[in-house]
């Protein structure tokens, strides 16, 4: 099956280049270019793409404020929004994640690391490494947003023990491979946990499931280790 993406940066000569790298493998093809966030939002509605590259700072309407309007239309769910940014640990990507985002790269990602992240986010997975993740959380995530729609301690409360347990080691990093073997379970088993915790929390994939274990309280932030 083709992963169908839509391209949304300012800068022409950007689209034009990951155009011509996304469409030069099988798997992967865009199907529209957007050069502001309003124009990422109509066309995200009228092509419905699997993937959404989202450059953060745009004219008009920008990459946080097109995710939230994009993540906010239930016809849009299963389209995942990766946001592009120069810095990746700016308040803008941690609201861009609140608002809905699978994860985030670096404007100088590798063109191997671009494609495969494409793949990641499109099969509903997130993209946030732990270094990256620890840095947002530290700074904004653990914060409470009164404007958020992730603070659910209620929510939290329908998570049994075990959905709790797994929900907190992905939320420090955990890969489903990395928690199976820490509980002894199978990566089946740890994805079904994870599919079901999602669920009640309302979390659109594994990357807001992160936002809402720190923002409800389920996990603390961890100090940095001192060097």
């Amino acid at each position: 099956m083709t992963i169908r993406v839509l391209l949304a940066d300012d800068q022409a000569l950007l689209r034009a280049t990951f155009r011509i790298l996304i469409d030069s493998v099988a798997d992967l093809t865009v199907v529209a270019e957007a050069a502001d966030g309003q124009e990422a939002v109509d066309l995200t509605a009228t092509h419905q793409p699997d993937v959404v590259i989202m450059d953060i700072r745009m004219p008009n309407v920008d990459g946080v404020a097109a995710t939230a309007a994009i993540c906010s239309r239930p016809e849009l769910a299963d389209t995942h929004i990766l946001i592009l940014t120069t810095f990746e640990n700016d308040e803008n990507v941690a609201k861009a994640l609140r608002a809905g985002a699978s994860g985030f790269l670096g404007k100088g990602v590798s063109p191997e690391v671009l494609l495969s992240s494409i793949r990641t986010v499109a099969d509903g997975d997130s993209l946030l490494s732990p270094t990256a993740t620890r840095a947002l959380i530290t700074r904004f995530l653990a914060t409470p947003d009164t404007d958020g729609f992730l603070a659910l301690p209620d929510a939290v409360k329908a998570l049994t023990d075990r959905e709790r347990e797994v929900t907190a080691l992905a939320a420090h990093g955990k890969s489903n491979a990395e928690i199976a073997d820490r509980l002894v379970l199978s990566p089946l088993t740890v994805r079904s946990h994870i599919q079901r915790a999602m669920t009640k929390l309302g979390a659109r994939d594994r990357a807001q499931l992160v936002v809402v274990a720190y923002q409800s309280g389920l996990v603390k932030p961890q100090p940095h280790p001192k060097s």
